[in-house]
């Protein structure tokens, strides 16, 4: 007999519901996801800022709006955009560099990212709250 492995036939469609990412895979897309979320909204956040400097009215406006629990969410969320793309951007650099490609090291860095980010989201949230 031959030693001849039968592999499974690939699926045709694939299940995105059915995969289970590694964690550097998940910190990955998020990374991806906070990055476009982060462009998209730039020009928003640049017109609302240029809004609210333009008369003391408009920022009294902004400063009511703000101060609504939902917007500060909504804030909050952005927030964490940041601080996670930041962070993830920072790991993505040093794998640039080929630091920590092993696989523990990758999985590790992964944890250090989410948790730094939501630590950090947590802190300045509490203090801008």
């Amino acid at each position: 007999m031959s030693d001849v492995t039968v592999r499974k036939p690939r699926p045709k469609h694939l299940a995105l519901n059915q995969i289970r990412l590694p964690l550097p895979g998940i910190v990955s897309i998020l990374h991806r996801i906070s990055g476009a979320g982060l462009f998209l909204l730039l020009p928003f956040l640049l017109f609302l800022l240029d809004r609210s400097l333009g008369s003391p009215e408009t920022f009294e406006t902004f400063s009511a709006v703000v101060g609504h629990p939902l917007v500060k969410l909504l804030l909050i969320g952005l927030l964490w955009a940041y601080l996670h793309h930041f962070c993830a951007g920072i790991r993505f650099l040093l794998l640039d560099m080929h630091k920590g490609l092993e696989l523990e090291a990758a999985r590790n860095s992964s944890r250090i990212v989410l948790v730094v980010s939501i630590v950090l989201t947590v802190i300045i949230g509490v203090k801008l709250w």
